[in-house]
């Protein structure tokens, strides 16, 4: 009973199971992952807060209880939580209208989109509904995130150049730039590309120097990617040194150096009722970036990861960054890269990482509010193109036109309308070609290899056919928006072969059936009784045989159900009659 109960409090909380073999060793690689994974997320929790359009410090206590959180229930040991760059454009997307009329209340704004995520995906994760993100096809997941992550940089250029800029698409940024240009700061200019150079340099090539001078893998790894704080902590000392270079170079400002109050989100039913939307669209991308992230570290690790489990945690997650003041959270792909290169073994690697960002809050939060701005655009910059994959578009365009379609359409709506009509074309699109496939479903006419119990489509191989019985293969379920395509291919099959005695419908391929597919073949049925055409099923699945029993169907069939295709061809065919 103790054992029982023990198993399903696991189930809920991964922690129990993990926590039963935690061990110095495992800590010390837990602790050395958050270490690394603190000193970038520091900089990124100030840049993406900054790119959600919110204060600062917002970014770090969206990195502190969320991480908790997940760490507590969570099932991946290297997916990293916290704000990442397409999310925050979600959220700057959603907020803007209000933080327009009050920056106050845009940050409200914002606690209400991560408190509703995580309600979300709290209740999706109950009803284990994790299944629902595999509807989200990658070639619109691709096209939304490449047009994201070009807004984004673009949308950083203004800071680069010493002003600022708005726009929700990348024409109106465009557009607010041009008309801004004679507010160039040239020092800032110069700043920028220097920084902008550096960053990219050391991202490239200076792993491979440190190995070249001897460092192990995981030292050179771990000082490139340490690159991004040293620019921040050099460029917020000159800035507190007084160089002049840095003369007229815009800060952050004032960064709150408490911890976040544990407070409710306003209550206001209008604020509520205007960004459900935003919130379930932030939701979807957020879990599907998750969730590929964790399984894709996990078969490399070969860790189980639950997908409703993590929808509970993520929900979990985001709902604390509501209560603590934070913006919308997910699993970020270069920070869960980083802490499983650097040694994470289980979630515990977040909670020390929340620990660390609790520490950097309260001890260097007031000094870093001297930090560049144009330190965290150039950040944010070089991390958010390396999501843009240019070569999805030929790889897609060769293996699908429908699915290219489809790309095309969410990238440009992203890219030239809003974040919003993006991947709200992506969800109908990836349903609609969803639908479309499954409603037009491949219906082969299969005949016997030669000397074998074997069939196969006539089209593609050597077979022997009847001409006074014909076999469809039907390679898809049956379910009411493809039953009447499969009763047109029938009608076609008659008029094709004007000999036909029999019938069979080769079921291997149908995992399942509903009321209106029976209906359709209950008329078709009646419609080849008629006409003196036997109807058969061969291959019937148990629990589609159930589902049959469950109606008249069987009793009233104009024909047999045969275990194999082989037994009815056998009994029925030419050859032996």
């Amino acid at each position: 009973m103790i054992l029982h109960s023990l198993k399903k409090l696991a189930s809920f909380f991964p922690i129990v199971e993990w926590s039963a073999t935690y061990n110095r060793p495992k800590a010390l690689s837990d602790i050395t992952a958050a270490i690394i994974v603190t000193l970038m997320l520091v900089p990124q929790a100030l840049a993406y807060a900054m790119l959600s359009g919110l204060p600062p410090h917002i970014g770090l206590y969206a990195s502190m209880l969320p991480l908790i959180a997940y760490g507590l229930l969570g099932t991946s040991g290297a997916l990293a939580v916290g704000p990442v760059a397409v999310a925050a454009l979600m959220t700057a997307s959603a907020i803007a209208p209000f933080t327009a009329i009050d920056p106050d209340l845009g940050v409200a704004a914002a606690v209400i989109l991560a408190a509703i995520s995580g309600l979300i995906l709290l209740l999706s994760g109950i009803l284990k509904l994790g299944f629902l993100a595999n509807f989200l096809s990658h070639p619109v997941i691709a096209g939304f995130i490449s047009a994201a992550s070009v807004v984004i940089a673009a949308s950083q250029i203004p800071t680069l150049l010493g002003f600022s800029a708005s726009g929700d698409n990348l024409v109106d940024i465009l557009k607010s730039i041009s008309s801004k240009l004679d507010q160039i700061h040239q020092p800032t200019v110069l700043l920028s590309l220097l920084a902008l150079l550096i960053l990219v340099l050391s991202r490239r090539y200076l792993t491979k120097f440190l190995l070249i001078l001897g460092l192990s893998k995981f030292w050179a790894q771990t000082l490139s990617r340490c690159v991004p704080v040293l620019i921040v902590l050099i460029a917020t000392l000159s800035v507190h040194m007084g160089l002049p270079v840095f003369n007229g170079v815009k800060v952050v400002g004032d960064i709150s150096a408490g911890l976040p109050s544990i407070t409710l989100p306003n209550m206001d039913l209008a604020l509520w009722k205007a960004l459900w939307l935003p919130a379930l669209l932030i939701t979807i991308i957020g879990y599907v970036e998750s969730i590929s992230v964790a399984q894709s570290l996990g078969i490399k690790r070969r860790e189980r990861i639950d997908p409703d489990q993590e929808m509970i945690a993520l929900g979990a997650a985001n709902f604390f960054s509501g209560l603590s003041s934070g913006l919308p959270v997910t699993g970020g792909v270069s920070r869960s890269v980083v802490n499983a290169d650097a040694g994470a073994v289980t979630p515990a690697a977040g909670l020390f990482t929340a620990i660390g960002i609790i520490a950097s809050t309260l001890f260097i939060a007031t000094w870093l509010s001297a930090l560049p701005k144009f330190i965290l655009s150039a950040t944010i910059i070089v991390a958010v193109l390396s999501l843009f994959e240019a070569d999805v578009f030929i790889k897609t365009w060769k293996f699908s036109k429908r699915d290219f379609i489809a790309l095309v359409i969410t990238f440009a709506l992203t890219l030239l309308v809003n974040v919003e009509s993006g991947i709200s074309a992506g969800v109908i699109l990836s349903l609609g070609l969803h639908l479309y496939r499954s409603s037009r479903p491949h219906i082969a006419i299969v005949g016997q290899i030669s000397g074998t119990e074997h069939f196969r489509n006539i089209d593609r191989h050597e077979v022997n056919v009847c001409e006074n019985v014909v076999t469809l293969r039907i390679d898809e379920s049956l379910y009411f928006a493809n039953a009447r395509f499969l009763e047109k291919r029938i009608l076609d099959i008659l008029v094709e072969h004007r000999q036909i005695k029999h019938l069979i419908l080769m079921c291997s391929a149908v995992n399942d059936i509903d009321i209106s597919a029976i209906e359709i073949l209950e008329v078709i049925n009646q419609q080849l009784k008629e006409s003196g055409i036997g109807l058969h099923l061969s291959e019937v699945k148990g629990p589609v045989m159930d589902q049959l029993k469950r109606c008249h169907f069987i009793e009233e069939l104009n024909g047999k159900i045969y275990l194999t295709q082989y037994q009815a061809y056998e009994n029925l065919s030419c050859f032996n009659n």
